[in-house]
Parts: C-alpha cells; sequence; structure tokens
C-alpha cells in the first residue's frame, strides 16, 4: 500500500462507496499534494475504521474519491475527557492537538475565575482535533465542546465519572494516581492563573475529584495537560 495522505471524511465508508470531496479537500489533494486520478489515499470518519480510496475524480472546486478496502477497523480511545481552562490561541490550539494524539474521547473548554479567554472558536478548534488525528493515525476525532463555566460543568456533572484535578497547590508531592481506579475519567487543568479560592473549597468538596500533583514544579496549563494525560494514560489507559 502506498497511501501517505490520510484524510477524515464525515461520509460513510464502505466498499465501492463514492466519497464527493468538498472544494477545500480537492484542493488540498490536487492543488497542494498534485494528485491525480489513480492516487491511494487513506480515509477515516471515526465510525467505521480507515479504508484504502482512490481518486476517482479531480476538479478544482471538487472531485471523488472511491472506497476500496478496510485496512483498519475502528480504534476508539479510553472513556477520558479533559476539561481545560483556554489560554492564548496557539498554546489552545497545542492543547487541542496533543489531547487528540494522546487519546483523550472528549475535549470540553470551561470559563474558570481567572480564565482570560471569555470565547473560543469551537468549529476552528474542532478542524485542529481533526488535523491531529490525520496526522497520528487515529481512527477517532475527539468532539470539542463549546466554551461552558465550569459551575455549569460541575452542577450537571455524573458523579460516576470521576475527575482528576490537577492540583497547583500540592507541588512538590509525588505526581502519582493513589486511589484511581479503571472506569471513566475526566482531567480537570486549570488557567494560567490557578483555580479561585472558591473553586478550590468547591473542588475539594466533591467526592468524586481526586487532587494530584503533577510533581516538583508549576507547569504551564499547556504542559500540564500533556503531563497529566501522559500519567492518566500510562497508569489506566490504553498504553499497557
Amino acid at each position: 500500500m502506498d497511501a501517505k495522505i490520510r484524510l477524515h471524511l464525515d461520509q460513510h465508508l464502505a466498499p465501492g462507496q463514492p466519497l464527493p470531496l468538498t472544494r477545500d479537500q480537492a484542493h488540498y489533494l490536487f492543488g497542494v499534494m498534485r494528485l491525480a486520478e489513480g492516487a491511494r489515499v487513506l480515509v477515516f470518519n471515526g465510525r467505521d475504521g480507515e479504508w484504502l480510496a482512490e481518486v476517482t475524480g479531480t476538479g478544482k472546486r471538487g472531485g471523488e474519491l472511491t472506497c476500496r478496502e478496510r485496512t483498519r477497523p475502528v480504534r476508539m480511545p479510553p472513556d477520558l475527557w479533559l476539561v481545560f481552562a483556554p489560554i492564548k490561541k496557539a498554546r489552545t490550539d497545542f492543547i487541542v492537538e496533543k489531547a487528540t494524539e494522546l487519546g483523550a474521547a472528549r475535549i470540553l473548554p470551561v470559563q474558570t475565575d481567572f480564565t482570560n479567554a471569555e470565547r473560543i472558536r469551537q468549529d476552528r478548534l474542532q478542524a485542529h482535533a481533526v488535523e491531529a488525528a490525520e496526522q497520528c493515525g487515529g481512527t477517532y476525532v475527539p468532539e470539542v465542546e463549546d466554551l461552558q463555566p465550569l459551575s455549569r460543568l460541575l452542577a450537571g456533572w455524573n458523579p460516576a465519572r470521576r475527575i482528576l484535578w490537577c492540583d497547583e497547590s500540592r507541588v512538590g508531592a509525588p505526581a502519582a494516581l493513589h486511589g484511581a481506579e479503571p472506569g471513566p475519567w475526566a482531567i480537570l487543568i486549570g488557567p494560567e492563573g490557578g483555580f479561585s479560592p472558591a473553586e478550590q473549597a468547591r473542588l475539594r468538596a466533591l467526592p468524586f475529584v481526586l487532587p494530584v500533583s503533577l510533581g516538583p514544579r508549576i507547569l504551564r496549563a499547556d504542559t500540564a495537560a500533556v503531563a497529566a494525560l501522559t500519567l492518566w494514560q500510562a497508569t489506566l489507559g490504553d498504553w499497557g
């Protein structure tokens, strides 16, 4: 198999299935990557696995691929969510990309008392998740939610899903998941200024929240997200 390009398509994938391309997809494949009819592309939709497709039509404003055979089944990530407070644009993009690569199943930006960003471009962040899945060989794309207040998220939280709270006040304690058991989890990362005293008090009072340290140094929010996802995956996730 000589296909090197991977493309996410929100279409049903099956043998012989025609796959019409959008203008942007056609521009990328034929204008940027210079593919011609007969070229092969790997495609996935997050549901039907990865498929080998052939270019069967080209054009400046569109084109078509045709599914040939499935190369891999879909691999679902562990039931792990990432809840984080958005920071600067490029670093928020980084968090979404790395969360996708590291196997988060859902990504939830939240507004905290010290969050600098008042709004996000949910569609742009979702596009970053798609690009990350295309690049890393994933067959699943996590959903990126729109920004919501942390207080509202916690008010409607299902206590069966435990929260791994990266608590900056515990810096210096061993970075370990004491008492953690498999099951649905979420990782909570705060903003650059940390959580407010009121937020800390509320989190400590919730029985489904497990506060943890990420080691002896205070980490930037984007670094903390990568560290926490890595710690969880190596302990309770699908890295074993």
